[in-house]
């Protein structure tokens, strides 16, 4: 796994500073800490760092094209580059190294912006093509990998593999984009293309782009999408055979490296599972590692142990303290804009505990998105029924009036939280989906954010976005729908993101095997009734297991992990909350109603209300955007 940068120069006049180059490109020194490199002419300037993985002695970027015209920088692994370079080979292109970079020039060379389609894996890469006078970018099908650019003046684009690569740059604009800061308070994280900076973008998963020179950034262009192109399955025990089958080949493809490799697991169904493939598929025991919590409501060490006994794994453990906030200052650095997700914690220290053995490590990501395994498909669908039985405005009168009257109960288990299913009764099914994954109400961030701010946003609402990606939709299954939106927003702007950033913190690549996307695609055409049936989320995927996991650890309630937000701020980080969001920059922003603040705070710390989310999402933002940055254009 690497990290790449560069700039170019829409004229191609412009000769680019070589230190300024290093400079962005030092700031990922911990995505590729074996070896960099750099290219420079008039008009492009591309850098890379490499974290070997393949092809350890011939594999460094950027790499050239035998004419000297192509220039690649790539971050991620093409795992079908064995079959692509025998036909490449058998076009007549000739092969100098055994790695998949050089896969990627000579299919730019004969495919041009179609060699994505060609692909099949986890990238985000650049070819700068001199015939042709154009810089390509390109990302993955589902966002595995990240790329950030942006327009710098009237004549620049940069890139790079994190944003902290782009805020090196001197002359990048750092204006606040508000609608990002309305996204933010209300996922936890900024979903493509947004960044927190109005001119800075995100390639979006699935998407190309490419910049010509004399002609101005084009938009991004869509190369795939979750396709829910219904296949043909047979009796439920075929079905189950060939799921397996196609989830170890995926787990297969991914075995392929040159230095120690092993897994995550958890305990859960989907890290178990790549567990199990990975066994049948080598014959030396799986390097596996497992994080434990001090709090035995959320520790799954048990059932790990388990899945390692069974598989006679290398097996590695380590407790993670529920007061690890330490960490707080870690998180704000490695993500470079606001990212509210407190599991970042535990993710962190995995892969602290993994590269301690391992370079490579296989993930279970991608399962519950595939199979309907969260619990909040199951609660979208049981109160989809209700919706299906009364039209949205007698909904809008009777249960929007039930969800205001009835009282809030924070302290509650979600199953009695009756306030929260009245107020999604009461909302069509794009928004009730969104209310269910918000961290707060459009109430709560009304009273949270400054007249000015609001000013700021012309109306704009977060659920815009949803119903931005529900629109184009392939489907009008109501189930497949929430799933959609899940892949275009929560997998990709919080589940990958927090994984490529806490592996990249540790030189550490993790694959994720349930994300191959002929996988995904197969996945997206089963029947729904296959994914959820009754309340048993990931039904088939369960069943195809049977064989070859115990049953306790398929069909235990899901745990998780819980961070004791509440009782920090009332205890350890009460004086640093405190200060960060009522005595710092963040109360000066412009952005938020210094009141409401100052109310969260008091009532929160004296135990009168709980705001534990919001205020960790408050503490994040402080924590990551430095002083130049928290201020409104």
């Amino acid at each position: 796994m690497c990290g790449i940068a560069g700039l170019f120069d829409f004229h191609g006049h412009q000769g680019f500073d070589g230190a300024l180059l290093r400079t962005m490109n030092q700031t990922q020194f911990h995505r590729g800490p074996d070896e960099g490199g750099d290219f420079l002419e008039p008009g492009v300037a591309l850098a890379h760092r490499r974290l070997s993985i393949i092809d350890l002695s011939s594999g460094q970027q950027p790499m050239h094209s035998a004419d000297g015209n192509l220039c690649v920088v790539f971050n991620g692994e093409i795992y079908n580059f064995r079959t692509l370079a025998y036909e490449l080979k058998g076009l007549g292109y000739q092969f100098r190294t055994r790695c998949d970079t050089e896969v990627i020039v000579h299919a730019w060379q004969e495919w041009g912006e179609a060699c994505v389609e060609r692909f099949r894996g986890m990238f985000a890469f650049a070819v700068y093509d001199r015939h042709r006078q154009c810089l390509f970018l390109a990302r993955d099908r589902l966002g595995i990998k990240p790329l950030f650019y942006t327009q710098i003046g009237e004549e620049t684009l940069a890139f790079g593999s994190e944003l902290k690569v782009l805020k090196a740059h001197p002359r990048l604009s750092r204006t606040l984009e508000p609608r990002a800061v309305e996204d933010y308070f209300t996922l936890g994280y900024i979903p493509e293309p947004r960044t927190i900076y109005r001119d800075v973008y995100k390639l979006s998963p699935g998407h190309s782009l490419l910049i010509e020179r004399g002609k101005p950034i084009p938009p991004q262009r869509e190369y795939w999408d979750v396709p829910f192109t219904p296949v043909v399955t047979g009796s439920e025990a075929d079905l189950c055979e060939e799921l397996f089958l196609r989830m170890r080949e995926a787990v297969d493809m991914r075995m392929v490296a040159e230095v120690p490799l092993g897994a995550f697991l958890s305990g859960g169904v989907d890290s178990s599972a790549v567990v199990a493939a990975m066994a049948q598929l080598q014959g030396n025991p799986v390097n596996t590692c497992a994080i434990g919590f001090d709090v035995p409501q959320f520790n799954e060490t048990d059932f790990a142990r388990r899945v390692a006994e069974r598989y006679q794994t290398r097996h590695h453990e380590r407790v993670v303290a529920s007061d690890d906030f330490d960490l707080l200052d870690t998180l704000g650095a490695l993500y470079d804009e606001p990212y509210a997700d407190s599991s970042a914690i535990p993710t962190y220290r995995v892969c602290e505990l993994a590269r301690e053995r391992v370079t490579v490590a296989l993930s279970g990501d991608g399962g519950d998105e595939n199979f309907a395994g969260y619990r909040r498909y199951r609660w979208h669908m049981n109160e989809e029924r209700v919706r299906n039985l009364l039209p949205l405005g007698v909904r809008r009168s009777l249960f929007g009036a039930l969800g205001r009257l009835y009282p809030k109960m924070d302290w509650a288990p979600r199953v009695f939280r009756a306030k929260t299913t009245f107020e999604s009764i009461a909302r069509n099914a794009v928004e009730a989906y969104l209310h269910s994954v918000s961290l707060t109400s459009e109430v709560q961030r009304n009273l949270l954010f400054s007249a000015e701010f609001k000013r700021e946003l012309q109306g704009y609402r977060a659920a815009e976005t949803f119903e931005h990606h529900a629109r184009r939709c392939p489907v009008d299954d109501p189930l497949s729908l929430i799933q959609y939106l899940d892949m275009k927003t929560y997998l990709v702007g919080d589940i990958l993101t927090k994984v490529d950033r806490a592996s990249m913190a540790h030189a550490l690549e993790v694959r994720v095997p349930l994300l191959d996307h002929e996988f995904v695609e197969w996945i997206s055409g089963l029947p729904v009734r296959s994914k959820l049936r009754g309340q048993e989320g990931k039904y088939i995927f369960k069943k195809a297991l049977e064989p070859h996991l115990p049953h306790d650890v398929l069909y235990r309630p899901k745990m998780g992990f819980g961070v004791p937000l509440g009782k920090w701020f009332r205890g350890p980080l009460r004086q640093r909350l405190r200060e960060s969001l009522l005595e710092g920059g963040l109360a000066e922003t412009g952005v938020f109603d210094r009141a409401c603040l100052e109310r969260m705070v008091n009532e929160h710390q004296s135990g009168l209300r709980e705001y534990s989310a919001v205020l960790w999402s408050l503490m994040m933002f402080q924590a990551t955007m430095s002083g130049e940055d928290l201020a409104l254009a």
